[in-house]
């Protein structure tokens, strides 16, 4: 039998939103695995990336065996019903950009146990899939948006569930994602934040983050400027971005732009703007990163309001 998942890319975080909010793109990664008929062959990892962003080093380097992050979490999904992944061959056609702060990671795993619960006659529902891919990716903000689509509210209980909402996102705010043509992992741009942070800094969140949602349910441009500020972890990953801070001065004053956040852990950023500007904000960030010897890849998209999708299943 063999299942294809196709899965949207992600991006986080919104400034104020440390880890809780995220929004599926149309990006997508294409997830296939199928059960080999032959006993002992064991698992086959197969990665096609369909985009230049990505470094073919970097892709060489990707664990092809059970330390891969789809492998363990199909493999978490099976030992969840008493059963071992059998021989299976996975194939991952990539468009999402790999270390770019757009939810690559977190795509592979979403796709891998979505194809593995239709493989198992879908023992998992959405709560237990969420719960894995949370598990196996650290925390919430990318799968579930990579699951369910939009604009997502989400929180890791103590309990290991996950809680999440759908948000509407005014259409009239345009979503520009600025990839840079260099990587940074996850696990890098994570070690530069404190331990601990200041009580002023948590209750300065606390207040954006409330604003936030106001701001999108009053479609307050103005409110939402406020809403994106943060000192929770962009202040601390500003350095490993050159240029990004050059790139928010540069757009902070430009008319129709709410605001310039990173796309997660970064390097990507994310600009939110209204009305049609567009063509100045890109010439902006390009001339700006030209300056640190920095292309970039500058595309305007609208929220992809559908998750995953199981596009075939083939016994």
């Amino acid at each position: 039998m063999k299942v294809s998942v196709k899965v949207p890319a992600t991006t986080a975080n919104f400034g104020s939103g440390f880890d809780c909010f995220g929004m599926a793109l149309p990006i997508y990664n294409l997830i296939t695995i199928e059960e080999t008929v032959l006993p002992g062959t064991g698992i086959e990892i197969n990665i096609m990336s369909e985009t230049d962003d990505d470094d073919e080093f970097a892709i060489e380097h990707i664990p092809k065996d059970e330390n891969n992050i789809i492998y363990k979490a199909v493999e978490m999904l099976y030992n969840s019903i008493g059963q071992s992944p059998s021989e299976l061959k996975i194939n991952i056609k990539s468009q999402i950009p790999i270390a770019k702060g757009l939810g690559s990671s977190a795509s592979i795993i979403v796709g891998g146990l979505l194809a593995a619960n239709e493989l198992l006659g879908r023992p998992a529902d959405e709560a237990a899939l969420l719960s894995i891919a949370t598990e196996v990716e650290g925390h919430p903000d990318n799968v579930v948006p990579a699951i369910v689509g939009g604009l997502v509210l989400t929180s890791q209980e103590e309990d290991g569930s996950i809680v999440y909402r759908k948000l509407a996102w005014p259409e009239e705010w345009h979503l520009t994602v600025c990839v840079p043509d260099y990587e940074l992992a996850t696990d890098i741009s994570r070690s530069v934040l404190p331990k601990e942070v200041p009580l002023k800094n948590a209750t300065f969140n606390t207040r954006r983050t409330a604003m936030f949602i106001e701001a999108l349910h009053s479609k307050d441009a103005e409110l939402m400027k406020l809403a994106l500020q943060d000192k929770l972890h962009q202040p601390y990953r500003t350095k490993l971005v050159p240029g990004l801070q050059d790139i928010m001065d540069n757009l902070k004053h430009e008319e129709n732009v709410i605001g310039c956040v990173l796309s997660g852990a970064g390097p990507s950023i994310l600009i939110i703007s209204q009305k049609n500007n567009l063509d100045k904000i890109k010439s902006i960030v390009s001339e700006t990163w030209e300056n640190y010897n920095v292309k970039t890849d500058i595309r305007t998209y609208k929220v992809e309001e559908k998750g995953a999708q199981i596009l075939d299943s083939i016994a």
